[in-house]
């Protein structure tokens, strides 16, 4: 009895250092929701209940191990049934699984309650980045990883936060509640970000559902949770949580912008506003795989520098960004890029390392082609 007691009382010790365990990063993060909390503290209490039943059960063990062993002389008894040990040995687990059930149950009905939600955001799990779109809002863009390919390549020092860095961070406000909706454009994704306690799958052709509510300001990262291609890596997600004014501040300035973007559709581009456009598009989308150069990374990637069929085939070449090419890694970017983006990142590709067709393509033409 004394060796029971005394595991009983080593294991009740590790209690106190589970904040030590979550800041050496054993343990799940605490989070900055009412939410995350919950499934936080209803984690440990159901993890120190399992620690308390496996020493329990060790200490015996190992007790009459030593205690009835043979060279002390001990005899093993021979019995058969005995419907008191039996009735207890069934209910004590049954009381123990149902006192964990009743917690767990209500934490999941919260966690499936996306009713009175004050935003509604869209999110999109594309390969290999994240669209967000606003519902309601008529404001949308696409997040893509931003960490630098020398890093990638080892040509440079890791930065703080590498393959966590996104050129668009999904901006929400703090105590609203913020309804998502999930799906997906090609393959399964899975959006999760561990201080929110969300991990949502994102299935092409359903639609999936999760909420948060933020209590605190600040940068929280995640990244995609599900292997969904060569890139799976590549697919970090970044939320910039703010105070509320501030993101109504910033909302405002993005349907402004979107507003802008808009009627730059209709108007007559400029080759170097095309060009400069399309070189931001092509570094922060294209040149992952097709390298900053242009020269691409055969048979997958293939160069666009000196692309004879892209270069004599202007249509071709606009259907395949547009519509991507069944069987290859080349997705379709209709959805992901909007006209202008499209149009910018066409004229450039035709136009840089020394392609230089000298041809263009209009936003209009662009919208024309996808029916808008």
């Amino acid at each position: 009895m004394r060796t029971l007691l005394v595991w009983l009382a080593g294991a009740l010790s590790l209690a106190g250092s589970s904040q030590a365990a979550l800041a050496s990063g054993w343990n799940m993060p605490v989070g900055v929701t009412d939410l995350s909390r919950e499934i936080y503290n209803l984690h440990m209490t159901i993890f120190w209940i399992c620690v308390v039943i496996g020493v329990i059960v060790f200490a015996v063990m190992f007790y009459s191990l030593i205690r009835y062993r043979h060279a002390k002389g001990a005899k093993a008894a021979n019995f058969h049934e005995n419907t008191t040990v039996e009735v207890i040995w069934t209910a004590i687990p049954l009381l123990i699984l149902v006192g964990m059930a009743v917690p767990a149950t209500a934490t999941l009905k919260k966690m499936y309650d996306t009713s009175d939600a004050e935003l509604d955001v869209m999110v999109t799990g594309q390969q290999w980045r994240w669209h967000y779109e606003y519902l309601g809002e008529d404001v949308a863009f696409t997040s893509n990883m931003s960490t630098p390919r020398a890093q990638i390549r080892g040509d440079e020092p890791f930065g703080e936060n590498y393959l966590l860095e996104v050129d668009q961070p999904l901006v929400l406000p703090i105590n609203r509640k913020v309804r998502f909706l999930f799906t997906a454009d090609d393959v399964i994704h899975a959006w999760w970000v561990p201080d929110f306690a969300v991990k949502q799958d994102t299935i092409p052709g359903f639609i999936n559902e999760n909420w948060v509510r933020i209590n605190e300001p600040g940068i929280y990262r995640g990244q995609c949770a599900e292997l969904c291609g060569r890139d799976h890596a590549f697919m970090p997600i970044v939320v910039h949580a703010m105070e509320e004014d501030d993101f109504d501040t910033w909302l405002a300035e993005r349907k402004e912008a979107a507003a802008e973007e808009a009627l730059g559709v209709e108007r007559e581009w400029q080759k170097e506003e095309l060009m400069e456009r399309g070189e931001a598009v092509y570094a922060s989308i294209c040149a992952s795989c097709h390298q900053p150069d242009g020269e691409g990374s055969p048979p997958a990637f293939p160069a666009l520098a000196g692309n004879q069929r892209m270069l004599e085939d202007r249509e071709w070449h606009t259907n395949v960004i547009i519509d991507g090419v069944s069987g290859t890694a080349m997705p379709a970017f209709r959805s992901t890029l909007n006209p202008v983006e499209l149009a910018a990142v066409v004229t450039y590709t035709r136009n840089a390392w020394g392609n230089d067709t000298g041809s263009e393509v209009q936003p209009s033409t662009i919208a024309q082609r996808l029916g808008q």
